[in-house]
C-alpha cells in the first residue's frame, strides 16, 4: 500500500512538473515560436501599416482643408510642434480662430492628437500644454484624456491587426518580460496600467503595441490609459495657462508636480497592496 501511494505521489509530482513545463513552453512559443514568420510577415505587416497611415494622413489633410482661410504666414505655423517655439506659434494661430471657428479648431486639435497617439509620433506633449492655453481646464483635461485613450486604443488595434510579427521579431525579449509582469498583476490589471501611465518605467509606445500580444483586454487598456494619463496631463495643462513664459517642455514639470505624480502613482497601486495583504490574512 505504501509503495503504491509513493508511486502515485511521484506520478502526481511528475504530472505537476509536466504542467509547469507545458506553461513555460506555451509562453516560449508565444514569442519565440511565433518569430518564425520572420521576414515575410513582418514586411507584409509594415506595408499594411503604411497603407493605413496613408489613409489616416489623407483624413488629416481633409481636416486641414476645412480649416478657416489662413494667411501665408499663418499656414507655416500650422504644423505638429517639435519644440516650445512651434507650440507658441501654433497657439497664436489657433487662439485667433478659436472663438469664430470653434468646432473646426476643436476637431482639428482632436484629430491631430489622436493621429499622433495612434502612430506613436512625438509631439502630443506640446498639444497637451497647448490645450491648457486654448480651453478651460476641465474641458482641456477631458479632451487630453479622451484623445490619449482613443489614440492608444487605435494603436493597440493596429498592433493586434498587423503588429504582432513586428513585436515577435524585434521586441521578443522585452515583451516576454512584460508579459510575466502582467500575469502577476492580472487580477488588478487596471490599477497596474494606471500606475504605468503615471510613471515612466515603460514607454507609452511599447505599452500600446505589446498589450494586445500579451492579452491585455482592450476595455481595461482604454480605462487604464484614460485615468492613468490624467495626472501627468494635469501638470501639462496647468503649465499651458502660462504657455508664453515657457521656453522648453521640461519647464512644465516642477519638483512639486513630480512629487504629486509620485504620490498619485503610489495611490494607484495601494489598493493592490491592501488586497494582497487581505488575501494573506484570509488564508
Amino acid at each position: 500500500m505504501a509503495k503504491k501511494r509513493r508511486e502515485k505521489a511521484e506520478a502526481g509530482g511528475s504530472s505537476t512538473e509536466t504542467l509547469s513545463e507545458k506553461r513555460a513552453k506555451t509562453d516560449d512559443e508565444t514569442f519565440k515560436g511565433h518569430s518564425s514568420p520572420v521576414g515575410g510577415s513582418a514586411r507584409v505587416s509594415l506595408l499594411i501599416l503604411l497603407c493605413i497611415f496613408t489613409c489616416a494622413a489623407s483624413v488629416m489633410y481633409l481636416v486641414y482643408q476645412n480649416f478657416p482661410e489662413l494667411s501665408e504666414d499663418e499656414r507655416e505655423k500650422i504644423k505638429i510642434p517639435k519644440d516650445m517655439d512651434d507650440a507658441k506659434a501654433l497657439g497664436t494661430v489657433l487662439s485667433k480662430y478659436k472663438d469664430t471657428y470653434y468646432t473646426q479648431v476643436l476637431v482639428a486639435y482632436f484629430a491631430t492628437y489622436v493621429f499622433l497617439q495612434t502612430f506613436a509620433i512625438p509631439g502630443s506633449i506640446f498639444l497637451s500644454i497647448l490645450s491648457g492655453y486654448l480651453y478651460p481646464f476641465p474641458l482641456a483635461l477631458f479632451l487630453v484624456c479622451l484623445c490619449s485613450g482613443l489614440g492608444a486604443s487605435f494603436c493597440y488595434m493596429l498592433s493586434y491587426l498587423v503588429g504582432r510579427p513586428v513585436v515577435y521579431k524585434y521586441l521578443t525579449e522585452r515583451a516576454q518580460k512584460w508579459s510575466q509582469q502582467v500575469d502577476k498583476h492580472r487580477a488588478h490589471l487596471i490599477n497596474y496600467i494606471i500606475f504605468l501611465r503615471i510613471t515612466p518605467f515603460l514607454p507609452n509606445w511599447f505599452i500600446n503595441i505589446t498589450s494586445p500580444v500579451i492579452n491585455v483586454p482592450l476595455g481595461v487598456f482604454f480605462l487604464g490609459t484614460f485615468f492613468g494619463v490624467a495626472p501627468p496631463s494635469f501638470v501639462a495643462i496647468n503649465a499651458g495657462t502660462t504657455l508664453y513664459k515657457l521656453t522648453t517642455a521640461g519647464e512644465a514639470v516642477s519638483w512639486n508636480s513630480l512629487a504629486v505624480l509620485g504620490l498619485l502613482a503610489v495611490l494607484s497601486i495601494l489598493p493592490v497592496c491592501f488586497q494582497k495583504k487581505l488575501q494573506q490574512k484570509m488564508e
